[in-house]
């Protein structure tokens, strides 16, 4: 019949259009062929911030005037990764390649960023390429320093340690969890700022919750140390956090910070940071460190820096307080909220407003407040979801009590947000649930 290929054509036609979408994806993407010297947007960066921001831009500049900063070939949904150390989910669900979530068409320039050049609008990387833009967004994260805890990162040779904290190590964490005999299994919490501050705690959670499951409870000493002189920051999660220790018998000892790790004695050497100097050996069987983390180390001794090492922005805008050609968004900034990728979607539908009105010449004109969010795993079914602002007030999306443990908000953790996350904010149209909250909360806060 006329107009109706043969099944073999009509075969071959397909795998040639998957072929040539390929093709012309790599070529849009990759640093060697499509690379430039200078472009309208540079993003340093293609963590989730880095992702959004690129895909919002893209459809404000043109894919071809927008370029990705980014040495990794893979991308990690780490939210996960907290279930990963639980063995309720595989690091393979958290991977995907970093060509596949860059932008198609936008250029993706594999390397690290060395050296800042605000004067000139400039940026070097570590293979000496020098790139210029109008306008940068810096989204390059935060660093882990497990070297700064005397005994690692060298401890994870040994069995019983993990942390879910990397890709390298949480496996680790299940080994040690699964392995579990006797004795005591230890939590950490260091005296820095990191990313996810309820993710130390929400593994102790789970850790209990397996234990008991598999009938090595009676057995186990479950402890958190925590450098905080709170269990979580904000007192309406807090104080139901506190009746959850309570009723499973769980330890927790305040201002605690880890700084040594002794595993061939499987000993961990805390201080007690309101007696510095005082410190305490604990014996343990399995143990969760979290690192303490640190600001980008190409930010060092740039003038885009704060006197902390974070990049310097404008706590409502996100535009740097310095240079208005320069913005941030995420673990990198000095926004005073927790670092977390519910943060990070918050965010970028507001530096996607500072930005468009930036190319206007107007004044940024919507202001971020520092909503973020942390769903606390308290086991395999139940989650306190954590929502909160700048002031560290609540800020919940449900019209629900969401300091209850609820089985639905652990489907939303372990099952919504990751869908959300990959086809929502990674493509740049998800930007937090504020308006949905303002829904269903009929207008009110």
């Amino acid at each position: 019949m006329a107009g109706v290929l043969h099944p073999q054509l009509l075969l071959l036609s397909r795998q040639y259009c998957r072929v040539f979408s390929v093709i012309n994806s790599h070529i849009h993407t990759s640093s060697g062929l499509a690379a430039k010297d200078h472009y309208k947007v540079l993003v340093l960066g293609g963590g989730s911030g880095g992702i959004t921001m690129a895909a919002r831009l893209k459809r404000k500049v043109g894919a071809e005037n927008v370029a990705i900063v980014e040495p990794s070939e893979t991308h990690y949904y780490q939210p996960i990764w907290t279930l990963v150390g639980a063995g309720a989910k595989t690091v393979a669900s958290s991977a995907r390649s970093t060509a596949s979530v860059i932008p198609s068409g936008v250029t993706w320039v594999k390397s690290k960023v060395a050296e800042f050049d605000p004067e000139n609008n400039s940026i070097h990387t570590n293979s000496g390429k020098k790139i210029s833009y109008d306008y940068l967004i810096v989204a390059l994260g935060l660093e882990l320093h497990f070297e700064k805890i005397k005994g690692l990162p060298e401890a994870f040779e040994h069995p019983k340690i993990g942390s879910n904290y990397s890709v390298k190590t949480v496996e680790k964490t299940w080994d040690a969890l699964r392995n579990f005999k006797e004795g005591n299994a230890l939590f950490t919490l260091p005296n820095t700022p990191i990313k996810c501050g309820g993710a130390p705690q929400k593994i102790m959670y789970l850790s209990d919750t397996y234990l008991r499951k598999t009938g090595k409870r009676s057995k186990a000493n479950i402890i958190f140390n925590t450098s905080l002189p709170v269990l979580f920051g904000v007192k309406k999660y807090a104080d139901a956090l506190w009746e959850i220790v309570k009723k499973r018998d769980l330890n927790v000892n305040l201002r605690q910070n880890l700084i040594e790790v002794r595993a061939d004695q499987q000993e961990a050497v805390f201080e007690n940071l309101d007696k510095p100097g005082e410190t305490e050996v604990f014996k343990y069987e399995m143990i969760h460190v979290t690192p303490p983390m640190g600001p980008p180390t190409a930010l060092k001794g740039s003038s885009l820096e704060d006197a902390a090492g974070w990049l310097d922005v404008n706590k409502y805008n996100l535009q740097h307080n310095t240079y208005a050609n320069v913005f941030g968004i995420g673990d990198c900034t000095n926004l005073p909220t927790s670092k977390t990728a519910a943060a990070v979607a918050a965010q970028s539908g507001v530096l996607d407003r500072t930005i468009s009105r930036v190319l206007k010449k107007q004044t940024p004109d919507k202001a971020y407040d520092g909503y973020t969010s942390c769903p606390l795993v308290t086991s395999y079914n139940t989650v306190i979801l954590a929502e909160f602002d700048y002031d560290s007030q609540p800020l919940e999306t449900f019209p629900v009590d969401q300091s209850k443990e609820s089985r639905v908000m652990y489907h939303m953790k372990a099952d919504v947000m990751p869908h959300l996350y990959w086809h929502g904010l990674l493509k740049g149209i998800w930007g937090g649930p504020g308006p949905y909250r303002t829904i269903m909360h009929l207008g009110m806060k």
